[in-house]
């Protein structure tokens, strides 16, 4: 259904590869003005140049590092500037440094992880808020978590414990917005073909093991969970915030 998005300004942090590259796609031709940051800038021009040939005039990017927390101000008011205020945030930029057994963590890994999966989502959600706020305007946020937020996680243990606070996060500012029509909703994929999982799907054996408790008896593609992103900004979705919905495949239920 085009047109879910027209008029509406959404940032994607994370957006110029994998998950957040298809969800911004899956804005942009849903109407929205799209913004997809980065930390590289020439990746960011690249994706812009990918997701404009599919939806030109509506995507724009500007390089970000989403663990500089000071910075978040900064961001949205260049955003602002050019194409409007934000009102669909997407926290989906991650990072999975380490991959092995949770004692074997290094400080700086265990920093990073939380820096970039947590402490940056949290700093973008609270600026665009208190804009949303302050002009007395709805909203939607949606958290990029994982199938590791709600189960354990060997080898990839800080990790998880990002994306299970991502989901308490989640919850607690559904609560909190809720009355203001600001909507905060998260997303845990289960294993999707991208780069920050390829630890596992480069891997025969790993890949094996994921595919055979998988109901559906594959890993997904990143299109596969733009589409509920899309849903989550939209009207479609106006009663509907707290919540955290599993694209697994199956796996969770196996």
């Amino acid at each position: 259904m085009s047109g879910r998005l027209e008029g509406r300004v959404a940032l994607v942090t994370g957006g110029t590869r994998g998950i957040g590259e298809a969800i911004a796609g899956a804005c942009a031709a849903a109407g929205a003005r799209v913004v997809v940051v980065s930390r590289r800038e020439e990746g960011v021009r690249d994706a812009v140049a990918r997701l404009s040939a599919l939806a030109p005039g509506q995507v724009t990017g500007l390089p970000y590092h989403v663990g500089k927390v000071d910075q978040a101000d900064a961001l949205l008011d260049a955003i602002e500037a050019d194409v409007g205020r934000v009102d669909v945030l997407v926290n989906n930029a991650g990072t999975n440094p380490y991959f092995g057994p949770m004692l074997g963590t290094t400080w700086a890994a265990w920093d990073k992880t939380f820096e970039v999966n947590l402490k940056g989502p949290f700093a973008l959600a609270r600026a665009v808020c208190e804009r949303l706020l302050s002009a007395g305007e709805p909203g939607a946020v949606i958290n990029l978590s994982s199938i590791l937020g709600q189960q354990a996680s060997p080898g990839q243990g800080v990790y998880g414990m990002t994306k299970a606070a991502l989901i308490s996060m989640t919850k607690t500012l559904a609560i909190e917005l809720g009355g203001s029509g600001i909507r905060v909703n998260a997303i845990a994929p289960g294993v999707v073909d991208t780069r920050l999982a390829a630890a596992i799907t480069s891997d025969p054996k790993l890949r094996r093991l994921v595919t055979e408790r998988t109901a559906l008896g594959r890993v997904a593609g990143p299109d596969e969970i733009a589409g509920l992103a899309v849903y989550l900004a939209s009207d479609e979705a106006s009663y509907v915030t707290g919540q955290t919905f599993f694209v697994d495949g199956g796996y969770t239920i196996a």
